[in-house]
């Protein structure tokens, strides 16, 4: 198994941070069968201030190209990314295109 742990901002706007966490709790059925379908074994997103952080479970067979084209395939996770897209900014280092952005490990007590 392995983890990804990913950072994105959201638009600093107490009102549209609390329609992004609504639809967090209640993510429409074929995003999670997109997610599960991927590998992706666990998911949680955790928020300060407008900083989104969120850590991805994943198994061996996990190929983020591949969930790339699946998403870019699926009419109805380009319709979820375009209405969450109304409540995300960049990060000011993000690549063009790039929403979240791998977060490098520094530090692990287990290491």
């Amino acid at each position: 198994m392995n983890r990804y742990c990913l950072a994105l901002d959201l638009k600093d706007d107490p009102a549209l941070i609390a329609r992004y966490e609504a639809y967090h709790q209640a993510v429409w059925p074929e995003i999670l069968d997109s997610i599960r379908d991927a590998g992706i074994l666990d998911m949680q997103i955790y928020r300060t201030g407008n900083r989104l952080f969120m850590i991805m479970e994943v198994s061996d067979a996990f190929d983020a190209a591949a969930k790339a084209a699946a998403d870019a395939a699926s009419p109805k996770v380009q319709e979820w990314e375009t209405l969450m897209d109304t409540f995300q900014q960049r990060l000011p280092w993000a690549a063009p295109g790039q929403k979240w952005v791998p977060m490098d490990l520094i530090f692990s007590l287990l290491h």
